[in-house]
C-alpha cells in the first residue's frame, strides 16, 4: 500500500509538472512588512528583535522577516519567527525547522501535530519538543500564505505548485513560535500555555503581513 507520502509526493510531481507548462510572471501582492507587526500582542510585550546577519539571511532567502522575544508576567517567554518570500520560483523555498534545527545542534525529542481553537476556528500546527544538552524547548510551527495555513509540508509544496498555476502566487512563509522548557518556569505545561496563548493572540494579525 503506498503511503500517505509517497501519494503526496506523486502529486507534487504532477501539480509541478502542470504549472510549469502555465506559470507566468508572479502575480505581485499588496502587504504590510514584518517589521510593522505590533510590539504588543495581546498581554505580551516585546523585549526586543534579534536581527540576522547577512550571511544567514543568504541562506534562509526570504525577503522579508521579523525575529522578536515577547515576555508576559508569570509566563516563559515567548521567541517569534516569520519568515516571508514573495516568490518560491527561483530556488528561494522555505527552509523547514525539521532541517534548520539538527543544524543548530537541536534534536527533536518529541514530534507531532495540535491544534489550537482561535476565533471559532480550529488552527492545526506542527508541535515539536527539541532538546540540545540539558536545554529543552518547545516548538510550534505552520506555513502560511495565499489564503492558507497548513502543518503538513508535502501539502504545503502540493499547494504550492498548484497555486504557481492558478493563481500566479508563488508568496508565502513560515511562522514559528518557541518556549524554553524549565523547571523554574513551569515546565512542560507552562511551555505549552505560553505558545498556546500567544498563538491565539498571533494568528488573527497576521493576514495583513503575510497575503
Amino acid at each position: 500500500m503506498l503511503t500517505r507520502a509517497a501519494v503526496l509526493s506523486a502529486l507534487i510531481i504532477t501539480a509541478g509538472a502542470y504549472g510549469s507548462r502555465v506559470a507566468g510572471s508572479e502575480r505581485p501582492v499588496s502587504r504590510q512588512p514584518l517589521a510593522s507587526l505590533s510590539t504588543e500582542i495581546g498581554a505580551w510585550r516585546s523585549a526586543g528583535d534579534n536581527a540576522m546577519d547577512d550571511e544567514v539571511l543568504g541562506v534562509l532567502g526570504v525577503d522579508d522577516y521579523v525575529s522578536r522575544l515577547y515576555t508576559r508576567h508569570g509566563a516563559p517567554p515567548v521567541s517569534l519567527y516569520v519568515g516571508y518570500y514573495a516568490s518560491q520560483r527561483q530556488g528561494d523555498t522555505i527552509h523547514s525547522p525539521q532541517n534548520c534545527l539538527p543544524g543548530a545542534g537541536w534534536q527533536a525529542v518529541e514530534s507531532g501535530r495540535t491544534s489550537l481553537a482561535v476565533n471559532g476556528t480550529s488552527l492545526t500546527v506542527n508541535r515539536y519538543v527539541i532538546q540540545k544538552g540539558v536545554d529543552r524547548q518547545l516548538v510550534l510551527y505552520w506555513y502560511q500564505g495565499r489564503g492558507r495555513v497548513i502543518a503538513n509540508e508535502y501539502a504545503n509544496k502540493l499547494w504550492l505548485m498548484i497555486d504557481a498555476a492558478r493563481l500566479h502566487r508563488t508568496n508565502g512563509s513560515l511562522v514559528r513560535v518557541i518556549s524554553p522548557i524549565r523547571a523554574a518556569t513551569g515546565g512542560m505545561s507552562a511551555a505549552d500555555a505560553a505558545t498556546a496563548e500567544f498563538t491565539r493572540e498571533l494568528y488573527p494579525r497576521l493576514s495583513a503581513y503575510l497575503p
